[in-house]
């Protein structure tokens, strides 16, 4: 193989040993937990917001947004819940540039794995010990799960990865629900069928082992927009796109139908602005129709301390190094303007 094999690293379950939760920790995310199936299998009417960076790039600064999540959170707990987003994986198109906290716990040094898996759960522990937030991570690498699986509120599958068998089956263990985003190229069909997956049980190999999964109930669709044959973005949270999801739920045997819709990438067409535009939308969608008001759980958005992006070696606190994300004065009025018209 041409590979360079550097060192062992620790398993999972070695990992949570050295960095374990708190009881009360374990007692706040049960709870957590609790209230989040309530949302998806209708016996609450809360409203989910996903929110987050784009990447969580260094601890301080996630840090010092999710402390602000949790004040704005209080003022509107009766609504909704708040699921920070603390992405450590990056998914690139390419493969090139920066892949995330977990290969790089230092944005501005070289790789280092052991010490990415210590950052990720580090990160992913400080949110649920001083703040009462367990949290969202995307399973870019599901043989990596593990490691935050008893920390995370919530798991979503990309739309790169939504298509990849082991993903599917691996969604189908995790416990929490797993969202499955419609592919780059907006075939609605295999976002369907991966949701079929991830809530049948399995049996096939999970970290040489062989395991058999229970089928995730709670398993559900995103829709975050696609790419066109021209190259073009196209948006799929429009009305009669929330009532075409409807009718495939309608016609599928799938429990818990669901949809969060992501505000940014496609449906946005990467104009991070128009995430504002595009959530008042889909909740004035909700309050029009009682279906798509049953169907919608809630949002994704891409938000951090800085509007925008920056460019390499600028160093700007909170501002992101990938996509281009929503300021904190603008995420704060968003966020309340969506509770008061819920």
């Amino acid at each position: 193989m041409q590979m360079q094999f550097h060192r062992k690293l620790p398993i999972p379950q070695d990992v949570k040993k050295d960095f374990p939760l708190t009881d009360h920790m374990v007692q706040v995310r049960a709870k957590r937990d609790e209230s989040i199936r309530a949302v998806f299998d209708g016996r609450s009417d809360k409203f989910i917001l996903v929110i987050g960076p784009c990447s969580a790039d260094q601890k301080e600064p996630v840090l010092e947004y999710i402390s602000r999540l949790r004040r704005v959170e209080e003022q509107v707990s009766d609504k909704i819940i708040i699921i920070p987003r603390i992405y450590t994986n990056k998914p690139r198109t390419t493969g090139q540039g920066y892949k995330g906290m977990l290969h790089q716990p230092d944005p501005t040094a070289k790789p280092d794995m052991y010490k990415g898996i210590v950052a990720i759960r580090d990160i992913h522990l400080a949110a649920l010990r001083d703040y009462d937030f367990s949290c969202a991570d995307e399973m870019l690498y599901p043989e990596n799960h593990r490691y935050l699986s008893d920390l995370l509120a919530y798991v979503a599958v990309g739309a790169r990865s939504v298509e990849n068998q082991q993903h599917r089956l691996t969604a189908s263990g995790v416990g929490v629900p797993v969202g499955m985003k419609n592919p780059t190229g907006g075939d609605l069909s295999v976002m369907m069928n991966s949701i079929v997956a991830a809530q049948s049980s399995h049996t096939f190999i999970y970290r040489g082992w062989e395991v058999t999964s229970e089928g995730n109930a709670y398993a559900h669709a995103i829709l975050r927009g696609y790419i066109d044959y021209a190259g073009r973005s196209v948006s799929n949270y429009h009305y009669e796109d929330l009532l075409r999801v409807q009718a495939l739920y309608d016609q599928s045997n799938l429990i818990n139908p669901s949809v969060l819709v992501d505000t940014n990438h496609n449906n946005s067409g990467k104009n991070y602005l128009e995430q504002i535009r595009i959530a008042k939308d889909i909740v004035h969608s909700r309050n029009q129709n009682s279906d798509i008001k049953r169907l919608v759980k809630g949002l994704m958005i891409e938000s951090y301390i800085e509007d925008g992006a920056q460019g390499y070696g600028e160093n700007v606190f909170g501002k992101s190094i990938t996509d281009p994300c929503l300021g904190w004065e603008k995420t704060e009025r968003l966020i309340l303007d969506i509770a008061e018209k819920l």
